[in-house]
């Protein structure tokens, strides 16, 4: 005799309160395998499996794909101990297994991942129009490579003589002039985890230059053997990250979290290097960086980066982390003013690297590589002069602590 147990939404962190499903890998009458994967949510931090917690055959499904759902609440329920194999479903509902099955190709065949549509933006191609291709992915999904069929085939279709051509003037208010793109999951969790951020931590920022001339000069001289002998790229984020670790040994507060009325200073560093991918922006964490030196502070951001690219992050790359950095300068971009990652207390950002003349010692000029850094910090646990103090200890370190350790 079978019983019925159902399946709700597990802890998927210390600081994670809900996750928003983003597909099932069973149907109603399939059966499924002690920890074989059930379904796939996201959360602000990574797209997570939840598996199994019994064998049985899934007797139905509570939650349906794009809802967000908080800790505890219902996904599913399994008949456990049933040997009712996926071709046999409950007789009692002989059409349930049958429309889920159709409803769950319709919503795939109508999701369109962030590439996809960032690809048709850049050949100019609406949503409308997007809709009407045929994709020969999973479930009839569209992939990148039909959309490149597709403009290789509308490029290649000869143009409409001027005669037989129809002007139409667009109305300002045309609907057909708006493209709407729901908010996938990941970016819904990141939305409403900066929302809360920036509204209920008073944010101030503060903004130096440093002189990374002698790191590029090493990293310029260095980088081939340092490959070669390493199997890692040799990168200013690594000199960064390394004088921002000793810079937080001598200013603590900066690497703290605030909970109530305490503030919990971290005795250890866990360093958040935000990195862009086609989801949105994840932020792998480097645990324990106080005890690396340059070499292996490298090698760990390399292999985090390729991770988060290749989306092989797990919830452990992602969590726990004391303090972040982002680069938004690998994108030309000088200076920003980064939001603060709840529960941190303060994030770094880093601009692009420029040249310019500035003056060195005994009245002469110099062309030197220089870049802004800027601190954004939550106003109640630091004052201004304590950040100003640790942007000053982090720009000695990254100017006159430059070698290979």
């Amino acid at each position: 005799m079978s019983e019925e147990i159902k399946i709700t939404l597990p802890k998927l962190g210390e600081s994670i309160l809900g996750a928003t499903v983003v597909r099932w890998f069973k149907q109603p009458g399939e059966y499924i395998e002690l920890d074989e994967p059930l379904l796939e949510v996201s959360t602000d931090k990574v797209n997570s499996e939840i598996p199994s917690p019994t064998s049985g055959v899934l007797k139905q499904i509570c939650a349906q794909i794009d809802q967000e759902l908080k800790v505890g609440e219902l996904l599913a329920i399994i008949a456990s101990g049933s040997e009712q194999s996926a071709a046999a479903p409950d007789p009692s509902q002989p059409f349930l297994a049958k429309e889920a099955d159709a409803t769950e190709e319709q919503g795939m065949k109508d999701f369109f991942s962030p590439a996809l549509l960032r690809l048709a933006r850049e050949k100019g191609i609406p949503l409308d129009e997007l809709d009407k291709i045929s994709g020969t992915g999973n479930a009839g999904r569209v992939t990148k490579r039909d959309l490149e069929l597709y403009v290789e085939r509308r490029a290649s279709q000869p143009k409409c003589p001027i005669a037989a051509r129809k002007v139409v003037m667009p109305s300002l208010s045309s609907s057909a002039e708006i493209e709407r793109l729901k908010m996938t999951g990941m970016r819904k969790a990141i939305a409403d985890n900066m929302t809360r951020s920036f509204y209920e931590a008073p944010h101030a920022t503060l903004v130096t230059e440093i002189d990374v001339t002698s790191a590029l000069k090493l990293i310029q001289r260095e980088k081939e053997a340092f490959l070669a002998k390493q199997g890692c790229k040799l990168t200013i984020t690594s000199f960064v990250a390394r004088a921002l670790v000793k810079a937080l040994q001598e200013y603590p507060l900066i690497n703290s979290s605030l909970e109530g009325d305490t503030i919990l200073v971290k005795r250890f560093v866990n360093l958040g290097i935000a990195v862009s991918v086609d989801q949105g922006l994840m932020v792998p964490v480097i645990k324990h960086c106080q005890r690396m030196g340059l070499t292996d502070i490298a090698k760990a951001v390399g292999e985090l980066s390729q991770k988060a690219k290749a989306s092989q992050l797990t919830h452990d790359h992602v969590t726990e982390g004391t303090i972040t950095m982002t680069n938004f300068g690998m994108s030309g971009v000088l200076i920003g003013v980064p939001i603060i990652r709840y529960p941190e207390v303060a994030i770094v950002g880093i601009g692009a690297i420029h040249k310019k003349v500035v003056p060195l010692e005994q009245d002469a000029f110099g062309v030197r590589s220089m870049m802004h850094v800027s601190l954004t910090f939550d106003h109640r646990v630091l004052d201004g002069m304590y950040g100003c103090s640790f942007l000053g200890a982090l720009k000695k370190h990254l100017e006159e602590d430059v070698k290979l350790d």
